[in-house]
């Protein structure tokens, strides 16, 4: 008969899971395999038909997560402007180093989310208090949820562009 797991082996595991969740991978592409290897010249390409590029698309990834991660820890946060505020300006990167800057910059903040879900000493449940409720728990959830739905997409723009 299995062991009786205790609130701290439940916690652990619960912690485990979300930043297996938030690394992706398990029912999808990961972030990494996503933008690997994207060929420059298809970076600002909209598809016929298709509303983003693949950059628009990693830098609303960026934005989107920057501000939840933001939300989470800044107690003087200030809402982006919506939508405006969650996509780049133009359809191409500005410049050859601007892709894998935002790149460096997805995946510090990445580590970050994760690592503030990862630390035991973070109340997962406890409500953020310049919030209206919400939680880390939460929070982490919707990185994880609006990443994966953006990652799919860069999958599909890509599938478009010839480049999968």
């Amino acid at each position: 008969m299995p062991q009786k797991k205790t609130a701290a082996d439940r916690d652990a595991l619960l912690r485990q899971h979300l930043v297996e969740l938030l690394s992706g991978g398990q029912a999808h592409a990961t972030f990494d395999v996503a933008v690997k290897n994207l060929p420059a010249a298809l970076r600002g390409k909209r598809p016929k038909g298709v509303e983003h590029s693949p950059w628009e698309v990693l830098e609303h990834l960026r934005i989107a997560q920057w501000d939840i991660l933001d939300f989470t820890r800044n107690p003087n946060y200030q809402h982006l402007p919506w939508p405006e505020g969650y996509w780049p300006a133009t359809a191409a990167p500005p410049d050859e180093k601007a892709w894998d800057k935002s790149v460096r910059a997805f995946r510090r903040d990445l580590k970050a989310i994760s690592d503030l879900v990862a630390n035991p000493a973070t109340d997962l449940y406890a409500k953020i208090p310049h919030g209206s409720g919400q939680t880390i728990l939460r929070e982490a959830l919707l990185v994880a949820d609006h990443n994966a739905y953006h990652l799919g997409e860069m999958v599909l723009l890509r599938r478009l562009l010839g480049a999968w």
